[in-house]
């Protein structure tokens, strides 16, 4: 039997039609997965499995608890329970388990939209497409696909800076408060909440810029199409979420577009660049362990500058970084009173559809930073353009939105 990897190749290459029967040495519930992946985890069982000779490694490396034994001694995923961190795929020894794949419903969608489709692209995108080619050159790519047009992310991690530094000057008033940050990993988010969901008090009810910026462009065009692309396989976890899932329609990761344009034969460095600048240098190092609690610090300075007490930012890299982190807070070890946690080692860069190495992709973030001509977002003007569209008058008038940017963790 052929694997998930091969038959996916497979339809990519139009070595198969889904007009016709699958043929019989691919497996239909791959194809099945492939068709309807938000029916399944976003990590895919390539093959059965129910022995193993390596004592169940990817059970152990699940915090999550989302990989179960059942009576007959079979693996299985259970898709409520999987975020999509994807530490079990390397955990598995014997290659059985596969990210999963949603570049069939997304690109038939974006064919058959009846409205604009917009590409949504991560902070950490500079450079994942190839040596050299521009936002520009990228944007015209996607344009050729049949996208209206491609927004980066970091426009809207821009105003979640607003938002989180509004958030700490609420709750941070004397020495021993501290604040959680909440708005950039989904895998940092569902271990507080599902496991350490005491802290929960201390995270600010804050979408994700991707959320962000799927809400915003469905408030412009209502029957718009939005995907999102980046290195991260949780992200389509949580756009599926119930109380957020009317914000994202498709998730691809990096690798996935690769594929696309791949199967296209489109070139993205043969594309002349239509540069547009619309992040700050904050909200591109969103893509980055330490850039959010960076952005945030500086942004607390600039809109209270007279504030007794500062950010003070501790980051932890993985989940088992997390993990001591948190178990670090609760033992009252630490003087911080910002955390930021990421998944991923690195932060986005380090994340597991990320083609770079996280060295090299942490560089070309930096320097990305640095080229803004936006230091924060109160000195972007598209910031301001975006939150004139919202009636948003003043900076302050974020903590009142509860359409947008806001989501309850309580009630999911």
């Amino acid at each position: 039997m052929k694997t998930f990897e091969e038959l996916y190749q497979a339809v990519l290459e139009r070595k198969i039609t889904l007009k016709e029967p699958l043929p019989s040495e691919y497996d239909p519930r791959h194809l099945d997965c492939l068709l309807h992946p938000k029916r399944y985890a976003p990590v895919v069982q390539e093959k059965e499995c129910r022995e193993c000779a390596f004592d169940r490694a990817c059970l152990r490396s699940c915090i999550f608890d989302a990989i179960e034994i059942d009576g007959d001694g079979k693996a299985r995923i259970n898709p409520s329970l999987c975020t999509g961190c994807g530490v079990c795929i390397d955990a598995c020894e014997e290659k059985r388990l596969s990210a999963g794949r949603d570049v069939l419903p997304a690109m038939k969608a974006v064919r058959e939209a009846e409205g604009p489709a917009y590409m949504m692209v991560a902070p950490a995108f500079l450079g994942q497409f190839g040596d050299g080619i521009s936002p520009g050159q990228l944007r015209m790519a996607f344009k050729a696909l049949g996208f209206t047009g491609m927004v980066e992310v970091a426009l809207f991690a821009d105003i979640l800076t607003l938002k989180e530094a509004l958030e700490f000057d609420r709750h941070v008033k004397k020495q021993g408060d501290y604040q959680l940050t909440s708005c950039c990993c989904p895998v940092w988010i569902a271990m507080i909440r599902k496991i350490y969901h005491e802290l929960m008090p201390h995270v600010p009810g804050a979408v994700s810029p991707m959320v962000a910026c799927g809400r915003m462009i469905k408030r412009i065009h209502p029957d718009a199409v939005t995907v999102f692309a980046g290195p991260c396989l949780a992200k389509k976890k949580e756009a599926r979420e119930p109380d957020i899932c009317d914000a994202v329609d498709h998730v691809l990761t990096f690798q996935e577009v690769l594929d696309i344009f791949k199967a296209a034969d489109i070139r993205p460095e043969e594309f002349e660049d239509s540069r547009k600048e619309h992040a700050s240098k904050a909200g591109r190092l969103y893509a980055r362990t330490g850039g959010v609690s960076r952005a945030v610090s500086e942004m607390v300075e600039q809109l209270r500058p007279d504030r007794s007490i500062a950010v003070r930012g501790e980051q932890a890299n993985g989940t088992k970084e997390c993990m001591a982190m948190i178990q670090r807070i609760k033992n009252k070890e630490t003087d911080a009173n910002f955390f930021e946690g990421m998944g991923c080692v690195g932060g986005c860069v380090g994340g597991p559809k990320a083609i770079l190495d996280r060295e090299t992709g942490t560089q070309l973030v930096d320097e990305y930073g640095q080229e803004s001509p936006f230091r924060t977002p109160l000195e972007n003007p598209y910031v301001r353009k975006i939150l004139e569209e919202l009636g948003i008058e003043t900076v302050e008038e974020l903590l009142r939105d509860d359409t947008l940017l806001t989501r309850d963790f309580y009630n999911p």
